[in-house]
């Protein structure tokens, strides 16, 4: 154990992986729940229009932001490999050069995230009654971006250690609070669209201070002291090495998303709620299964470092059956609680609620494989290997979906929602093939090159 964290690299990986991914997936549900409050308040006491404004920021924002968290995922990879390794040197020098990695993502993000709100949503096609309220969400929200880069460089070092449980204290606090801010700045201060993105910013803070905080009080290599941050050349390389793909195939990934969002907004207001509505209902599902991608980066990630190759190959079957049985479970279970979800976020429009519904159907039932994509590219990022699966996703996620788009879905017989949905499923299912067989080749190589065979 370090400073209370479980060693990932001794004991039954079964119970170890349950019992850590666990709170991964409370804390993924309760950052969902930042935007689900949101949407929720602002369709009960503001309106359709409002769900779609909110809603049509989700896909710009993971674009813009991608890149910069993939940075944390770096930063994770490396921790973890320094712990497995045994180099306490390196784990400190990577801590404070990952902070200050953060504060400067942050202060990006913020300025093009502020200057280009506008510029952006019109190049997604937003409608005219949309474009002005989510141009408002978008301008406050980046305003607030750098807590949230400081919270998720935070927690991926927290996790990269074996501590998944503080992120999960830290995010409940910050859920709370942001729950309370929403109900009183809309209800009390009838701000709209303005007093949900105030809430999200606010607890963001909340969250980033609790986490320093955390890294500042620990007893082990992984202490933050303030007076010690700079730019440790090797392990800023070894970051952005890693890290950099995985900004790089975050942000190229959601482009397929902006252009998917374009063409839903191309059937109108009504059909973005409803949208809108369902994916951030499917957002509970994926996070559920993107848990045990971080799961298999980290627990691969020490045990590479350690040399441990006979648990990796267990590592990789127990997370990949996880993952599906848990997206199979809860996207199933969801789907068949489609329509009075909706309705807690639709109260204005059952035309809106069939069209959550549709999205359902096609993404939400077989969402199990886009958590066996994720799982894989864990893997491989968690063996030090960021760029394979960053082109293995461009060709077979964004390149297959950008081709379908502008080829099936362009002809008028299949300018359908589920036509459109369809790329989700097709995309996902090569794509773990692909990184399946990569892995696994990965994997024989480097064992063979330590002496470790197999």
């Amino acid at each position: 154990m370090r400073n209370g964290s479980p060693d990932l690299c001794e004991g039954p990986l079964l119970s170890r992986i349950i019992f850590y991914t666990v709170p991964i997936i409370l804390t993924g549900i309760l950052q969902l729940l930042f935007n689900a409050a949101d949407l929720v308040v602002v369709g009960r006491y503001c309106g359709s229009i409002s769900v779609a404004a909110v809603g049509a920021t989700g896909a710009l924002i993971n674009l813009l932001v991608n890149l910069f968290i993939g940075l944390s995922v770096g930063a994770g990879v490396s921790v973890a490999h320094g712990i497995g390794a045994g180099r306490p040197s390196d784990v400190h020098k990577t801590v404070h050069t990952a902070i200050p990695t953060a504060l400067v993502s942050g202060a990006v993000l913020t300025v093009v995230g502020v200057l280009g709100s506008h510029t952006f949503l019109s190049l997604m096609g937003t409608p005219d009654d949309v474009i002005g309220l989510s141009t408002v969400y978008l301008k406050i929200y980046f305003l607030g971006i750098i807590p949230s880069t400081l919270y998720n460089f935070g927690a991926a070092i927290l996790r990269a250690a074996g501590d998944t449980r503080s992120p999960l204290y830290f995010l409940t606090a910050a859920g709370f609070i942001n729950v309370l801010l929403n109900l009183l700045f809309v209800l009390a201060f009838k701000m709209d669209v303005a007093g949900v993105a105030l809430a999200t910013t606010i607890s963001q803070l909340i969250s980033a201070v609790l986490v320093i905080t955390a890294l500042m009080r620990r007893t082990d290599e992984c202490r933050l002291e303030l007076r010690k941050m700079r730019f440790y050349r090797r392990q800023l390389g070894r970051i952005l090495t890693i890290g950099f793909p995985a900004g790089i195939q975050g942000s190229l990934f959601s482009i397929s998303n902006v252009i998917i969002q374009s063409s839903v907004n191309s059937f109108g207001s009504v059909v973005m709620s409803g949208n809108a509505a369902a994916g951030n209902i499917e957002g509970f599902v994926y996070t559920t299964m993107n848990s045990f991608h971080q799961t298999a980066l980290n627990f691969v990630g020490q045990n590479y470092g350690a040399r441990r190759f006979d648990r990796i190959r267990r590592i990789m079957v127990i997370c990949l059956v996880s993952v599906f049985v848990a997206g199979a479970a809860f996207g199933s279970a969801v789907y068949l609680c489609g329509r009075p979800l909706l309705s807690v976020y639709i109260t204005d429009s059952q035309e809106a609620i069939e069209a959550g519904l549709v999205r359902m159907a096609y993404i939400c039932l077989p969402y199990f494989l886009c958590g066996l994509m994720d799982v894989t590219t864990g893997l491989i990022r968690g063996l030090g290997h960021s760029l394979v699966p960053m082109v293995v996703t461009v060709v077979g996620v964004c390149g297959l979906r950008l081709l379908w788009i502008y080829t099936v879905f362009r002809m008028p017989e299949f300018h359908t929602l589920p036509c459109l949905y369809m790329s989700y499923i097709i995309s996902w299912s090569l794509t773990f093939i692909v990184e399946l067989v990569i892995f696994i080749v990965l994997l024989r190589k480097v064992s063979k090159r330590s002496g470790n065979g197999g």
